[in-house]
Parts: structure tokens; sequence; C-alpha cells
């Protein structure tokens, strides 16, 4: 069957909106209002000041109970303690609102769309260069907005797009040619941040028994940078369980030596920006790069999004034409691009 692009088009919307359904679920109401500890170290203090007694320090993801909030010292911005109960032996104190599931940091939005890149990306490149990964593969992982219909995919094939001004960049698709159009057992429609993680999800046509769509990946193809754009989510699920997700694709990839570069998304159907948020709480976290993908939207005609508030704006990636670049599709492409560009230069010191 052949399809013309009104065709592929219309099934991208389809297979989109399918993934966004099937995804919809809802969560069990708690009586009690509980947190999980997210920072690196969760100090439980005495009172909502940081040079107050410490209580007790808790791991990551340890579940407290929440029995008031009220404001204290500021830290990262912010001045809210929650005090917490330890269900298990009654203890309680207070503990900052940003090492808890509760925190939605807005500073994400001043984060620019190209990112710099940190001594802590520069180490994971070489450690992974000492693994084995090649130095001239990049993979993606990533649900609908990232299929290679649409996403990188011209970058491999001379005529399908044009640079404009930005032909600097041709240097960066030239060293990862290849890696632009091919398929990625990580990129499916029907994705999220969860399912990327599950052996279930995984394609038996090209990924071994046991392996997770993330871990097929990586085995074939062995690459140095990942681009990382899971938009899609449980439209009732708390945007802390997709932090916990996301946290645990980062460390998958920083553990096998492959800089992650993290994307934000251009909408905002969970009505809080939450989901962004904890995208770049991780990126910061982990100290690796962020493309601010929502940053680079928000001057274009209502931000970049079609009348159902999720799906981009098509058009071909000619960045010669101001006025396809009024469209997010090539706004993607391009910024995508200038990140990879941009952390290739960096971890190489080039």
């Amino acid at each position: 069957m052949v399809f013309r692009r009104g065709h592929m088009k219309r099934w991208f919307i389809i297979l989109c909106t399918l993934g966004l359904l099937i995804l919809a679920a809802g969560v069990v109401a708690q009586d009690e209002r509980r947190t999980t500890t997210g920072g690196r170290t969760n100090r439980l203090r005495e009172c909502p000041r940081t040079d107050c007694a410490i209580l007790r320090e808790y791991p990551r993801r340890t579940e407290l109970i929440v029995v008031g909030q009220e404001a204290g010292e500021a830290v990262q911005g912010s001045d809210q303690w929650l005090r917490v109960r330890d269900p298990n032996d009654g203890t309680e104190g207070y503990l900052h609102i940003s090492l808890t599931a509760d925190y939605v940091w807005q500073g994400w939005k001043d984060l620019p769309a190209v990112p710099a890149v940190s001594a802590t990306a520069r180490a994971i490149y070489r450690r992974g260069l000492e693994l084995g990964n090649d130095p001239n593969a990049f993979s993606k992982v990533g649900d609908c907005q990232n299929v290679t219909a649409y996403f990188l995919t011209p970058f491999d094939t001379p005529g399908q797009y044009n640079l404009g001004d930005f032909g600097g960049l041709q240097a960066t698709i030239d060293h990862f040619s290849g890696s632009w159009s091919r398929e990625s057992a990580a990129v499916n429609p029907g994705f999220n941040v969860a399912s990327v993680l599950s052996p279930m999800w995984a394609d038996p046509k090209v990924c071994q028994k046991g392996e997770s769509p993330l871990q097929c990946e990586y085995r074939l193809h062995r690459p140095s940078i990942v681009i990382i754009s899971l938009e899609t989510w449980w439209s009732a699920r708390p945007a802390a369980e997709y932090e916990a997700y996301l946290r645990q694709v980062v460390q998958f990839w920083v553990d096998n030596g492959v800089v992650p570069i993290l994307g934000t998304k251009a909408d905002n159907l969970e009505g809080d920006h939450s989901i962004n948020a904890k995208i770049a709480q991780v990126g910061l976290e982990f100290d690796v790069p962020v493309w601010n993908f929502w940053a680079a939207v928000q001057p274009l005609p209502n931000h970049g999004l079609s009348d159902d508030g999720f799906h981009l704006v098509y058009a071909r990636p000619f960045f010669n034409d101001a006025a396809v670049l009024q469209n997010s599709w090539p706004v993607r492409n391009l910024t995508a691009l200038q990140a990879i560009d941009a952390v290739r230069r960096g971890v190489a010191g080039g």
C-alpha cells in the first residue's frame, strides 16, 4: 500500500491520539495526603529553616504523611515547608517542599532552548567511549512526536532540508550521518516514559527476549548521545510518577556512558506545566543537557500547537524561509539539531 503525505499525516494524528487515549487512567483517592522524598539528601528538621537541628535523613522515594504546610526560610526560590510525619514511628518534622514530589519548579521556563554542556556530561561521554560507544551515533527515545516520518529524518537526505543561515550545523549532520533517519527501537507512537522501561513494549522483531526498548536500542546502536522526548502521560497520574520513571530512563543511559538530552514539550495538557518542570528538574539533578523546546515555540502562533492543544504544526525543514519557521515542526527539528550540535561540540571540547 502506498501512502501519500496527506494519508500519512492522518495516520500520524490517529496514532498519537490513540496513544493518548490508551494511556488515560484514573487513580485511587487516598484518605491521607502523602508525599515522596525526591532530593539527593532529604533532611527532616525541627523547624522550617536550614539551620534547624536535623532529626533524620531519608533516601529518595521515602513516603511520608503530610500534616501541614507553612512558610519558612526560602530555598530554591520557595519559602514553603511541609510538616510531615513518618508513618513508621510517628516522628514529625519539617521538609522543604523542593525535596518532595509536591514541588513544581517554575525556573524551567527560563532555560534556553539550546543547552550548555557541563563537566558532568563530558565525563559521561568519555566513560562511554571507554565502554565502546560510537562517537558518530546518537539515538532517539520518544513517542509520536519523535517518529522518523517527521523528526530529524530529512537531515540524512540532501535536498530534503535547507539550513539557510544555520549552515554551521552541517558539520554535525555529517558527523551523525545515518542516525537521523534510523528507526529507533525506543521510539513508538504509543510509548510513554514508563513503557520504554518495560520488555512488554519491546519490538520482538529486533529485540531479544527480556530486553526493554531502552536496552534493545543501546545494544543495537551503541550511541554516545541520546535525545529523549517523552510527552504523553496518564491523564490522572501525578507528575511525580512521571519524574520517577524519567529518572530511571536517564539513569540507564548515564550508567551506559551515553549523554542524555532531555526535551521539554510544547503542550500543557496537564494544566500546570508540571511535566516540563519535572523534566527540567531531572536534567538539573543529573547535570545533563535540557533542550527546552517549550521555550522555542512560545513566540509562534498559538505557541506552535494545533487546535487540539497537543499536535505540532507541520512544515518541511527549510530554514531559509521565515514563513516556514512560523510552524512548530521546523522549529522542533531546528532546535533539536542545534541541541545535538551543542552537545557534540561541548563533550568533545570542540
